[in-house]
């Protein structure tokens, strides 16, 4: 026989996954985020490190290597601490703007980051914009409970600012 005990912790995990489904289907799977900081240099020299794909691995916490998939359009896969990820370059206006998307539709989550450039005195504000989805309910649970949406654009400016372009 199972103890009482044994049965009343298996019954609230239960019912904890089935609240964190439910919740997670409940919550919209798009959404946007948005985080901006000043870095003391031009918009050019913070736009070359944004485009150079290839040098992401040298700065980036999450991104172990990258491989380059085609130069035009350009793709590239990120492998890393969040997986395998293809990118694409939707559009690049430098030193202005850039947009890249995840290539990859059979992933849980995608959507595009919009990289704004603006000179400021200071040197050059950058502002991240993230236009997400999340398909999947525990995922997008996560997503905005636990990691929130904007973890991975405050990881990526703090890298930013960690490889040389302090704020």
């Amino acid at each position: 026989m199972i103890p009482k005990a044994v049965l009343i912790l298996i019954a609230l995990i239960v019912l904890t996954v089935i609240a964190v489904v439910a919740i997670g289907y409940a919550l919209p799977r798009a959404h946007v985020a948005s985080r901006a900081a000043v870095y003391g240099k031009p918009p050019w020299d913070i736009f070359a490190v944004l485009t150079d794909v290839a040098a992401f691995p040298r700065w980036r916490s999450d991104v172990k290597s990258v491989d380059l998939v085609s130069p035009e359009p350009l793709r590239w896969r990120e492998h890393g601490s969040n997986g395998d990820i293809l990118f694409e370059r939707v559009s690049s206006a430098g030193p202005r703007q850039l947009v890249t998307r995840i290539a990859d539709d059979t992933l849980p989550f995608g959507g595009t980051w919009t990289y704004e450039l603006a000179p400021v005195a200071a040197g050059t504000q950058l502002t991240i914009t993230e236009h997400g989805e999340v398909r999947n309910p525990i995922f997008r649970f996560v997503s905005r409970f636990v990691m929130g949406h904007t973890a991975t654009i405050d990881r990526f400016l703090a890298d930013l600012s960690a490889m040389g372009a302090p704020r």
